[in-house]
């Protein structure tokens, strides 16, 4: 029995919805009267973005438990909370707080995602948890396993998701503006921290900064200033490149509006990698299954200043460092920057005459509150679904499309065949010797440290 039935009941979710409902008008979330009348929360992390998730958490609810692993950090935060106890082991936290809270925010690097959140929901713990969902595609599966077990709220911290202009673009393109889909083209201006040949600087760990948690369930390494606070994301072992950074909102229109969910073969162009940073640019093509409401699709995914075609970005400003455009039989879509686009830029290019997204026709969406909002009124609802970028049907299989592009970076050229209902590559013997096994390690990982993911 959960330990965090004593402040909240639970009522049955329906069952997975589709990544396109949202974007359909399927539910107007409200919020309903609920026992739990105060949102209590727990954060991990609570430096960078963990500053901002902690204070929408305060916001909205109260904040009565942080964690981080720099005690200066954490120092800082507790004068923006009420007398909140603190913690540098997040396993302690969750273990010691779980009767305490009914919710955590995960904003930490991307390596302990998966294995805080985990940790939480098993408690019975709603779960904000940033972008990307977690470092590895089975971790992304497993979350909205256990999300769907427990019954619980849970939100990916993709804020755009919210984004009036880009759920009414998502409902464009899925009324037909643009005919049937045929191509998805995203690019983007990341990274903007050193990749390719970057080797940091081994020093000693300051006295504030607990490293052997940092590093938490990756391999040891030695400190560095040049990975924590913010370079990290360029590290195989810790971030997920720029990939993983940023398509969680650049991508996020175009996968919303044509079900970019479960891929079939994935292969990158790079200029080569050394295994232990992401390289400098890439240029990834997926391919999407047809499905009842499209045809089969590819997508490019670009970074490192690499852009698409200039007939594809035909009619987009030329000085658009990030954004999508979506290619069907009568025309394009174009949705400027990462988070879908805004009122003046975005709308459908056809015959080479642009038109804004609000003259294209009438778009049928829910509109939001705000994305937290969205998170805590459905803790208070007892509703999971209606927080949209939820674990197992939106948050998840995003993160494993994202993910699975940087399994054909590592492969360096090579076509990964995948199998997504059973998460397996189908031809591994295609791969140079070890090359294979690295990339099964990729897609599940071995911890270490004595982290443990399974229950």
């Amino acid at each position: 029995m959960s330990k965090r039935q004593d402040r909240r009941k639970f009522v049955k979710s329906t069952a997975a919805l589709g990544v396109g409902y949202w974007a359909a008008g399927g539910v107007t979330a409200k919020a309903s009267s609920s026992s739990l009348e105060e949102v209590r929360f727990g954060c991990v992390g609570v430096g960078g973005k963990g500053s901002s998730d902690s204070g929408d958490a305060n916001k909205f609810g109260k904040v009565v438990a942080i964690c981080d692993i720099d005690d200066k950090t954490m120092n800082k935060a507790k004068a923006r909370f009420d007398e909140p106890k603190a913690y540098n082991d997040y396993r302690e936290m969750i273990e010691k707080e779980a009767k305490n809270i009914d919710a955590v925010t995960v904003s930490t690097p991307d390596h302990n995602h998966a294995m805080a959140s985990a940790l939480a929901m098993r408690e019975g713990l709603h779960c904000f948890t940033q972008k990307p969902l977690t470092h590895s595609i089975y971790e992304a599966r497993m979350l909205g396993d256990i999300a769907k077990e427990k019954n619980l709220v849970t939100q990916m911290g993709n804020q755009g998701t919210a984004g009036n202009c880009l759920r009414a673009s998502a409902a464009l393109i899925k009324s037909g503006v643009v005919g049937d889909l045929k191509e998805v083209h995203v690019w983007s201006n990341r990274p903007v921290w050193p990749q390719g040949d970057f080797k940091p600087k081994e020093m000693p760990a300051p006295d504030h900064v607990h490293w052997d948690l940092w590093i938490g369930p990756a391999k040891k390494h030695y400190f560095s200033n040049e990975i924590h606070n913010f370079k990290w994301r360029g590290f195989w072992d810790w971030g997920t490149g720029a990939l993983g950074d940023m398509a969680c909102h650049t991508l996020n229109m175009s996968y919303m509006a044509a079900d970019l969910a479960f891929p079939t073969s994935v292969v990158a162009q790079n200029p080569g990698h050394n295994g232990y940073t992401y390289p400098g640019w890439s240029i990834i093509d997926f391919e999407f299954p047809a499905t009842a409401s499209r045809p089969g699709v590819k997508m490019v995914w670009y970074d490192g200043k690499k852009l698409p075609p200039a007939e594809v970005r035909a009619g987009a400003p030329s000085n658009a460092s990030s954004g999508a455009m979506v290619i069907g039989t009568k025309g394009k879509f174009y949705s400027p920057g990462d988070y879908g686009g805004d009122e003046k830029n975005t709308g459908t290019i056809i015959d080479g005459k642009f038109t804004n997204w609000k003259d294209c026709g009438r778009a049928k969406y829910t509109r939001s509150r705000g994305h937290f909002q969205e998170f805590v009124d459905a803790i208070k609802a007892s509703k999971p679904e209606e927080a949209i970028s939820n674990f197992p049907n939106y948050a998840g299989p995003l993160t494993e499309t994202i993910l699975l592009g940087n399994l054909a970076v590592y492969a360096n050229g090579t076509k990964v065949e995948w199998d997504a209902k059973n998460l397996n590559i189908t031809n591994s013997g295609s791969f140079k010797p070890g090359v294979g096994d690295k990339l099964n390690e990729i897609v599940k990982h071995t911890y270490h440290n004595g982290y443990k993911l399974e229950a």
